[in-house]
């Protein structure tokens, strides 16, 4: 994600998030927004409402319970606390967000007589943009004007020739300049109810509200989640409820382009980085393959329609280069003179190559396939012409603007990269896990041009694949340490730190077989794993912190793919024990993995640390549940080649599991597992099941020198 030399404004510990794409609302528990808070109702990252505070009688409701089971809804239950006679009205709010928002407000009268009060709703807008907001300076340029038409508020702004409005409306309300009025009687037992509409719109062309969430999903452009009809069942409870919790969390995270509205990509996380991602919406959409490969399939296509063509300085753009970020506000820092695209990534490009060679595996269709495999070329180019700025076969990254990210990989904060005494490294930088990327992204396309019957292209990219892995394991491993580089600085000395970006690397297949076991051991070592993951920065480090961003952390995706990685090499019992960790920290936050958790061992409170900035749901550790349970299940489809790899390692305390509905080409599977054996069922005609393990000492056919998926 973006990085964060100022952490941005900490949501309070009540802060009530509802999501739906790149449409959001951030709010206090009760339901109400005020400007000055990080609250508000955000559509096309710009605050369209920045005030919706609710009165009844005069008075504001008390909060009695608040419920989420859909991160697009929410409901807030709320007595109405007047003077004359307590606990008469009870409130109901129900909001549901699409391209708008729709609030359902419900008065019940729980005595015998009539009660006649009033309600009211204060609302206001001040068009700021999304990263004025995060980082609590919401002050926009231009000027808006508010007027009240009947039963409406309409709030509009302008500046340079751009126009944003909003329109709050309610059928049986009656507007003033900022307030919606009702005067209300309800009778006794019985009920009033009535339906609040926010509509935004763009430069004159007016989005329709959220209505009801049947017709919402007849009225969204979005096509139906694929992943929602996978059905989980397990005995372990807590299990159940991470998986079911990462269908719908996913499932609210998914964006769409108005131009494409038929394809589907995933946003990076809620609220702040509800934007397609380069890096994230590709690792997410990667880990979430056995619930849709079409959400990898959009996100490729989406990603594939911004791929860089040109080289622009201000906003990193180099022809082939895969975008890291896209933003439909008009406040964007990354992107100088309003422009929505920023492309400092060193790592998203070489991603996009192995998405593909994986969304492949699944089952895609040739003819898909195919219209990407051009991209796939142009990116790997990239890696080539660009990527690799000296020459010496690594890529690397050094920002080309005043503005740009100083760090483009994953740990993308201003000191998220630095040397075993806590020192900050100097770009450029060649990232362990980065080199990893472009090995598997060669090995990638080997494959697919192996498949397509091109001989040439495929020994092309093993050899590649190959020359990389050998010169990584001379440059980056340090001999006395016993672990690897996380990098190369701009002096080409080894950035020593024990870190865990060396595990992405185990997840690629770029580690010597010899050099594994040491890797895998640091990993699991009590300075790196805490109980809950492992950490970023190992304790003995001089940048250690445990409430930091990106040195020492733990971040549930990172240590997903390590459990892959580990997996991979064979390492099973160290595999399981990150897995389950991963799992247990998820059971206290109700199934939802957040973006990150401090670093804090496991024995110091018994129970995971929230980061305060954390995002909730995130995409990437929305999709770890998943990611976990494909690693333990050892499972490697190959489709075109008619068969899938299943193994199981499942954890006796994770019970059993059924999953029905599973994804694979472009049909289903079921699947059950146990700690002692595993059945594939309702195989489509063509595909076996083989049982033999990927990892350490089998090689692919492609090049010699390293593991294969």
């Amino acid at each position: 994600m973006s990085a964060q030399p100022v952490a941005p404004v900490a949501l309070s510990s009540d802060a009530l998030t509802v999501v739906n794409g790149s449409t959001f609302c951030i709010s206090a528990q009760s339901g109400d927004m005020s400007p000055q808070l990080a609250h508000g109702l955000f559509y096309s990252d710009t605050r369209i409402v920045s005030e919706w505070q609710l009165s009844v009688g005069g008075v504001p409701p008390q909060v009695l319970a608040v419920t989420t089971d859909d991160p697009s809804k929410a409901r807030i239950i709320a007595r109405v606390v007047r003077p004359e006679q307590a606990n008469e009205l009870l409130l109901q709010r129900d909001r549901v967000v699409g391209s708008g928002m729709r609030e359902d407000l419900t008065l019940r009268n729980l005595t015998a007589e009539p009660v006649t009060t009033s309600v009211s709703l204060a609302v206001g807008a001040d068009f700021a943009g999304l990263f004025s907001v995060k980082d609590g300076r919401p002050a926009p340029n231009g000027s808006v004007s508010t007027h009240a038409d009947g039963r409406s508020i309409i709030i509009g702004w302008s500046h340079a020739g751009a126009a944003r409005s909003v329109r709050v409306s309610a059928d049986d309300g009656s507007a003033s300049n900022d307030e919606l009025n009702f005067t209300v009687t309800v009778p006794p037992r019985g009920e009033w109810h009535t339906s609040v509409f926010v509509t935004p719109s763009i430069d004159g062309q007016e989005m329709p509200a959220a209505s009801t969430a049947e017709q919402q999903d007849l009225q969204s452009p979005v096509p139906k989640w694929r992943g929602s009809s996978v059905r989980f069942d397990s005995s372990n409870p807590s299990l159940q409820r991470a998986l079911q919790t990462t269908q719908k969390d996913l499932g609210s995270l998914r964006i769409f382009d108005p131009d494409h509205p038929d394809e589907v990509a995933v946003a990076a996380g809620a609220p702040w980085f509800m934007a397609l991602f380069g890096r994230d919406s590709l690792l997410s959409s990667y880990m979430a393959m056995p619930l849709d490969p079409l959400l990898a399939l959009g996100t490729l296509r989406a990603l594939a329609r911004v791929q860089g063509t040109k080289t622009d300085e201000a906003s990193e753009e180099q022809p082939g280069r895969i975008v890291h970020e896209i933003r439909r506000g008009l406040d964007f820092p990354l992107a100088a003179e309003g422009g929505r695209a920023y492309y400092g990534s060193a790592d998203a490009t070489p991603l996009f190559v192995v998405v593909l060679g994986e969304l492949r595996r699944w089952g895609l269709a040739s003819p898909e396939g195919g219209a990407l495999l051009a991209h796939a070329d142009r990116a790997l180019e990239w890696i080539r012409e660009y990527g690799d700025r000296d020459g010496d076969g690594f890529v690397e990254y050094q920002r080309m603007t005043s503005h740009g990210l100083v760090n483009q990989g994953w740990k993308d904060s201003v000191d998220g990269i630095n040397f075993a005494h806590g020192g900050v490294a100097e770009p450029p930088i060649a990232l362990c896990e980065v080199q990893g990327y472009v090995y598997a992204a060669y090995l990638a396309r080997a494959e697919l041009a192996a498949a397509d019957g091109d001989a040439a292209t495929a020994a092309r990219y093993a050899d590649a694949a190959g020359a990389l892995r050998r010169a990584f394991n001379e440059h980056f491993w340090l001999e006395d340490k016993g672990w690897f580089a996380v990098g190369l600085d701009r002096d080409k000395r080894p950035i020593d730190a024990l870190a865990s970006n060396m595990g992405h690397c185990l997840w690629s297949g770029i580690v010597d077989d010899d050099k594994a076991p040491l890797v895998a051991e640091r990993l699991m070592s009590p300075q790196m794993f805490s109980g809950w993951g492992i950490r970023t920065l190992a304790t003995s480090m001089g940048a250690y912190n445990p409430m930091s961003y990106h040195n020492g952390s733990v971040w549930p995706h990172d240590s997903a793919l390590i459990a892959a990685g580990l997996m991979r090499y064979g390492f099973v019992a160290e595999a399981q024990r990150v897995s389950t960790a991963l799992l247990d920290a998820a059971a206290h936050f109700d199934g939802r993995l957040p973006e990150l958790i401090c670093g804090f061992d496991r024995d110091d409170y018994g129970v995971p640390v929230a980061y305060p900035t954390s995002c909730s749901p995130q995409a990437w550790a929305s999709a770890v549940p998943v990611q976990l349970v494909t690693t333990l299940l050892r499972m490697q489809p190959a489709v075109a080649e008619g068969y899938v790899r299943l193994d199981p390692v499942w954890p006796e305390a994770l019970g059993r599991l059924t999953i029905r509905h599973m994804a694979l080409g472009e049909g289903s599977v079921d699947l059950y597992v146990d700690h002692e054996h595993a059945e594939l069922m309702s195989l489509p005609p063509g595909l076996s099941v083989r049982h033999d393990v990927m990892g350490a000492g089998h090689r692919s056919p492609l090049v010699a020198e390293g593991p294969a998926w």
